[in-house]
C-alpha cells in the first residue's frame, strides 16, 4: 500500500473514534448483596442486586465501584467506548508500522 493510502486509513480510523473523556477501562458486573441480620428479603435467601465497575490493576488488586441505575447506563456507554478506542488504537499502530516500513 502506498503512504498516502496508508495516510488517509489512518485518518479515516482515528475519525470515528469515541471521545476519549467518555471511556472507562473495567469490566460491568451485577453482583448480590445480602445483609447478615435484619433484613427479611435477604434471610428468605434472596439479595440485592447492585452493579458495580469492577477495574483490575497490577499485583492481582481489583477495585468495585458500586453504581446508580443511572451511572450503570453511562458506565456502559464509557466501557463500549474504551473497547472501541482500544481497538482503534491498536490498528492504527499497525499502520504506523507499515509506514515505518515504506522507504522514502
Amino acid at each position: 500500500m502506498k503512504r498516502r493510502e496508508l495516510l488517509k486509513k489512518r485518518e479515516r480510523l482515528a475519525s470515528k473514534l469515541p471521545d476519549p473523556s467518555e471511556a472507562v477501562r473495567g469490566s460491568l458486573l451485577q453482583r448480590l448483596i445480602r445483609h447478615s441480620k435484619g433484613c427479611a428479603k435477604c434471610q428468605g435467601g434472596g439479595g440485592h442486586p447492585v452493579w458495580v465497575l469492577s477495574i483490575s490493576y497490577p499485583g492481582g488488586k481489583n477495585k468495585q465501584i458500586s453504581l446508580s441505575a443511572q451511572q450503570r447506563q453511562q458506565v456502559q456507554v464509557w466501557t463500549g467506548n474504551y473497547r472501541q478506542l482500544k481497538a482503534g488504537l491498536e490498528a492504527i499502530s499497525e499502520i504506523n508500522h507499515q509506514l515505518l516500513r515504506l522507504i522514502e
